[in-house]
């Protein structure tokens, strides 16, 4: 790129970052020195290759999607969180905001990620332990007591069951007297990786991309705000992937989300802004800041390119981050702290929109109040002291990062050439990218690739190639044991004393109706979405809703590989 053409960018920059709103903050260094916005190459000097890093919120984004970087809106600080029951979790909800967190994160418990009630027999003993239990619309009425949902942005991790736990919140919204058109959060939704890597599903594929697809409709026309799915790198790589697999399997998931609303008809410029993505930030730091940036280059490219794009929104890949709880350790808990920084910082470095930081017991348990304080503030000491907002991408240009970057990209372009070609030639029903990836999924591909990867790390680990301090090396500690957060089976009890009197409560015939008109319009081509909500507002549960859906639609079994 000539030193003419990066002049003019320059000023196009310029005038974009001169016409946006920034904060009114003090953008100086700790010893009062005036920095730039943003850095270049110097005035006059040509750099080859610049159009693939390029400016602050232009084409291709690497640098970020807005000309102002932090200066104009700092990250969400977005604490993921859900424990016992709902009542539990609402009082810790309202610690993370009155301690500054400016978003919510919902944890569910595992029978919820599966789609059943707390007093089903399969739910026996996990009711609460990995996240809140929710089994109907009176609990995500209890869930957010007190706190706006006009007002707030909530993410809600998961996908299975993902369209009606979010009818449930929707309808918590209506008893809050809530404008739903105006609602705005993420919903993850994203059931590809789940068949990748969580392995939380219900159905088949095909059910869960028909649900998908309406929701995906119903949000588009209803909700536009609020973004119905956030594909989700961040299981992949918890399940032993590479970087550039995490980045190349989440966005192929995406290109797949692209063509589904492409096949339902939807106008890619409408419906592409409604997604977002969700990915790990690992220990190594450089090699993260790289996907990062990488990321935002290559959603670009292939939406304009490929699924012709043409609104900048549609081409911005916003996304949320969580540091790696693999990284954390048993051994030793305390250094979790400093991992959770070094991640924490790589992830603003590589233009973060939000960001949940891992308290240092989560490898054992889940938060304390004292860890999930501390966690906060790891964020609040990066955001208010260290001067990363002050600077948009502050590590452009730096050969290393840009190599980095590069290399990455190509791995991914490679990985998404092979996944193509899992679904052969000839006509596809939702897309070539979908084909690819429901081929993965039903041979077991994507499965064996991530083993793979996770097998050479652990070799490495066990050679001492790699180390872990506290675990591989540097193993003496003066530390005592931490105080851990243990959940009372009370919980549980109480969990299915309460669903007991919500179902003696309710119009049981109306709920029957209501459930049977949902299984009906699942034979149609109709939108599912109005109906379900029916289901939800007269108090169907969420494993009555599920399991009517499971006796429609059968339920997915893994095939056995060996």
């Amino acid at each position: 790129m000539n030193a003419d053409e990066i002049a003019a960018g320059r000023a196009r920059w310029q005038a974009r970052y001169d016409a946006a709103r920034k904060r009114d903050a003090d953008f100086t260094t700790l010893s009062g020195l005036p920095v730039e916005p943003v850095y270049g190459p110097p005035e006059g000097v040509a750099y080859p290759g610049f159009d693939r890093i390029g400016w602050p919120g232009e084409f291709p984004y690497t640098r970020g999607l807005y000309p102002t970087g932090y200066r104009g809106r700092t990250w969400t600080i977005r604490q993921f969180a859900g424990f016992g029951n709902a009542r539990q979790t609402n009082e810790r909800y309202k610690m993370i905001l009155g301690a500054g967190g400016g978003g919510l994160s919902v944890a569910f418990d595992m029978p919820t990620l599966m789609g059943r009630d707390s007093d089903d027999p399969q739910s026996l003993g996990e009711v609460g332990h990995c996240g809140v239990a929710v089994d109907s619309a009176a609990d995500m009425e209890v869930l957010f007591d007190g706190i706006d949902l006009a007002g707030v942005t909530t993410s809600m991790t998961i996908s299975g069951p993902a369209v009606p736990v979010f009818c449930m919140y929707l309808v918590a919204a209506e008893r809050q007297g809530a404008d739903l058109s105006t609602l705005d959060g993420t919903l993850q939704t994203d059931i590809f990786k789940e068949y990748i890597a969580q392995k939380e599903w219900l159905f088949d594929p095909e059910p869960h991309l028909r649900l998908i697809g309406d929701l995906m409709e119903y949000c588009a026309r209803e909700i536009p705000r609020y973004k119905p799915l956030s594909v989700s790198g961040y299981h992949i790589r918890e399940a032993g992937s590479t970087a550039a697999q995490e980045l190349a399997y989440t966005l192929a998931d995406g290109f797949g989300y692209v063509e589904l609303g492409l096949s339902r008809g939807l106008d890619v410029n409408v419906f592409a802004p409604g997604l977002s993505f969700f990915f790990d930030s690992h220990v190594d730091f450089f090699e993260e800041i790289a996907k990062f940036r990488a990321a935002r280059r290559i959603w670009a490219r292939w939406l304009r390119d490929v699924y012709g794009a043409t609104s900048e929104k549609a081409l911005w890949l916003r996304f949320h981050t969580q540091t790696a709880g693999v990284s954390l350790t048993a051994q030793q808990p305390v250094n979790n702290v400093v991992r959770t920084a070094v991640e924490a910082l790589a992830a603003v470095l590589g233009g973060t929109n939000s960001l949940h930081t891992n308290a240092l017991d989560e490898t054992l348990a889940l938060p304390t109040d004292e860890s999930a304080e501390i966690a906060l503030r790891t964020q609040q000491v990066l955001m208010e002291e260290t001067g990363v907002v002050n600077v948009a991408d502050p590590l452009g240009g730096s050969w290393y990062v840009e190599a980095l970057t590069d290399r990455i990209e190509a791995e991914a372009e490679e990985i998404f050439a092979r996944i193509r070609a899992l679904g052969g030639e000839g006509p596809h029903a939702i897309g070539p990218m979908t084909s690819g990836i429901l081929r993965g999924i039903e041979d077991g591909w994507f499965t064996g690739q991530i083993a793979e990867s996770a097998f050479v790390y652990q070799q490495a680990l066990e050679k001492g190639d790699k180390k872990i301090v506290g675990v591989n090396c540097h193993t003496g500690t003066v530390a005592k044991d931490l105080e851990i957060l243990r959940i009372s089976h009370e919980v549980e009890l109480e969990q299915r004393r309460m669903l007991a009197e919500r179902k003696n409560g309710r119009d049981e015939a109306a709920v029957r109706a209501a459930v049977a008109r949902m299984v009906a319009v699942s034979r149609t081509g109709e939108n599912m979405i109005p109906a379900m909500l029916d289901a939800v507002r007269a108090e169907a549960t969420l494993g009555e809703i599920c399991d009517a859906l499971r006796a429609e639609w059968g339920v997915y079994r893994e095939p056995a590989r060996f």
